[in-house]
């Protein structure tokens, strides 16, 4: 037997409001809390919001770069970063935070997946 993934997909706002390493905090459909990011090559992230090391929802306002090739978003509290990709502490491996698919529609909204 064959499981289906079903998908909720919000839309958090037109892709033009993004500005390049940055982030913007977006609530979902059950209160999740998160932080999305445009990088430089205008690729698009979804991470929870939430600093797993501080408690606090303040990864969307993280600074956006590069570790090694790796686009990361460095908390601004203590300073961890986090993989955009996976959301894997590259400071930590043994935390990391929930990474949400993220879609571009053909109109140029985004949207945020959650199971």
């Amino acid at each position: 037997m064959t499981t289906v993934e079903v998908r909720t997909w919000t839309a958090v706002c037109p892709l033009s409001v993004l500005q390049p390493n940055r982030g913007v905090a977006a609530l979902l459909p059950g209160g999740e809390q998160v932080a999305v990011f445009r990088t430089n090559e205008d690729e698009v992230f979804a991470l929870s919001n939430m600093d797993p090391f501080s408690r606090a929802a303040v990864l969307s306002r993280g600074l956006v770069g590069d570790r090694g090739g790796v686009p990361v978003v460095v908390s601004p509290v203590y300073k961890q970063a986090f993989d955009l990709r996976t959301g894997e502490c590259l400071d930590d491996p043994s935390v990391s935070v929930p990474a949400y698919p993220v879609h571009v529609s053909d109109a140029g909204t985004v949207l945020v997946g959650s199971p």
